[in-house]
């Protein structure tokens, strides 16, 4: 239920003061009606908290406390609200090509304002009421994070497949005007929003600056659960290498214009077309690394640094197991860090995506069963190290539900899931191996659960 209390930290200025299962009402006189209420009006110091027992019973509590400090309420809900579901369809959702069977929460469309500034969602603003586009500039919810695509009203409707999808640019330029930040992704089809289309929407973000701070260009994701969707054509080796010069040289005019890039292409078409990488410094503050621009570059950059700075690894044979498009990078790590130490053991090894199909190609979309089959019998060392973007990072399964256990006892091996981070994947390759905790199954075990290192 909405607002209902789950608990108190034993920190919070409030503890003992408030029950579990109270209901927050106000603050200082300010209804509150979901987390981002809450957030913003407990900013300041003095405050009048209006709550109401399960009995119904209302009782004031006054707080004095540090500014910014936490009330230390949690609530039943993360956003003391149900999420908002998208009400777009859109031709190139990744969700619609998902097999059937999977786990419920994999089909949830989330399309909600509140997770894009507290989480970092995307979000495509077409199912904001006039009250929450204007409560997103009254209480200044920045940065917020947008999926454009194209700012072409009518195509953005038939992309989007949503009537009001147009309506958005006008949002967005509200936005603007209001000193709201926006990073913003563009998620590139070939004969749809590519070409003059892309470049005008480059143009119309442009002119949105500074409160357009960033543009991700990612190409299209493809799986081979297609059937009776949008017909869509997945990028070629040429194609991507044309869109890469088309959105560099309109990021060189931004750069001599505003002193900043702007629009990025995501490391996926650099891979596409078989291009290396731009240097570091062509990423600027690296906005938009969680669209997968500028990963790649700054894990070589990572590793590099921690190379450099190393002291001598313990030599335990080790493997890695990487999607098909990353694993060229992966080979040329162990490669740099044999050149040093050239009693290191290495085996890395790229999975083809049978599950989705082979245009996917991105360590984060393996599933636990292609691992299996494909390393079975393989030379994995001691230790086979994963990207932890293959697991749910609290249950520590697959997104086919294959646990990290059953994976590990299928192998014969202990696999540790390390952070896209060069440092840290050079300190699990030297020994100094990441924890992995585990979550209470059914099974008898521990919660949280070290790998035995020896």
């Amino acid at each position: 239920m909405e607002n209902i209390i789950k608990s108190i930290d034993s920190n919070s200025p409030v503890h003992r003061k408030v029950k579990p299962g109270d209901r927050l009402i106000s603050i200082n006189d300010n209804k509150i009606l979901d987390v981002l209420d809450y957030k913003f009006f407990a900013y300041d110091r003095k405050l009048k908290v209006v709550l109401r027992r399960p009995d119904g019973h209302e009782y004031t509590v006054h707080v004095h406390k540090n500014e910014g400090g936490d009330l230390g309420l949690d609530f039943e809900t993360y956003l003391m609200d149900k999420p908002r579901s998208c009400a777009n369809n859109c031709v190139f959702c990744f969700i619609d090509q998902l097999p059937k069977g999977m786990r419920p929460t994999m089909y949830f469309k989330d399309d909600d304002a509140r997770l894009s500034f507290l989480l970092g969602n995307y979000i495509t603003l077409t199912n904001l009421s006039k009250r929450e586009i204007q409560r997103i500039i009254d209480l200044h919810v920045s940065p917020v994070n947008v999926s454009v695509h194209t700012t072409n009203p009518q195509l953005r409707c038939e992309m989007l497949r949503n009537p009001r999808a147009g309506e958005g640019i006008e949002v967005m330029r509200r936005f603007a005007e209001a000193g709201i930040i926006m990073n913003c992704q563009i998620v590139c089809c070939p004969g749809l929003n590519d070409n003059e289309e892309l470049d005008r929407t480059m143009h119309d973000l442009a002119e949105m600056y500074p409160s357009v701070h960033s543009v991700a260009i990612v190409p299209v994701g493809l799986s081979k659960y297609r059937e009776g969707l949008y017909p869509l054509t997945p990028f070629t080796k040429e194609h991507a290498a044309e869109t890469i010069q088309q959105i560099t040289a309109f990021g060189d005019e931004c750069l001599k214009k505003y002193g900043c890039r702007i629009f990025y292409c995501g490391d996926e078409m650099y891979l596409k077309a078989g291009q290396e990488m731009p240097e570091e410094e062509f990423y600027g503050d690296f906005a938009q690394l969680e669209n997968g621009v500028g990963m790649l570059r700054l894990l070589e950059t990572e590793f590099r640094s921690a190379l450099k700075l190393s002291d001598e690894p313990d030599y335990v044979p080790f493997s890695i197991a990487t999607g098909t498009s990353v694993n060229p990078l992966f080979k040329k790590l162990c490669a740099l860090a044999a050149e040093k130490y050239d009693k290191m053991e290495a085996h890395v090894y790229a999975i083809e995506n049978d599950f989705f199909g082979h245009s996917i190609n991105v360590s984060g979309l393996i599933t636990g069963q292609d691992l299996i089959k494909q390393l079975k019998g393989k030379n994995l060392g001691e230790r086979l190290f994963i990207s932890q973007n293959m697991l749910r990072r609290q249950e520590m399964d697959f997104l086919d539900d294959i646990t990290l256990e059953q994976a590990s006892e299928a192998l014969g091996v202990p696999i540790y899931p390390v952070e896209q981070d060069g440092f840290a994947l050079w300190d699990a390759i030297s020994g100094e191996l990441p924890e992995v905790k585990l979550p209470q199954r059914d099974t008898e075990q521990t919660e949280y659960y070290k790998y035995n290192q020896n």
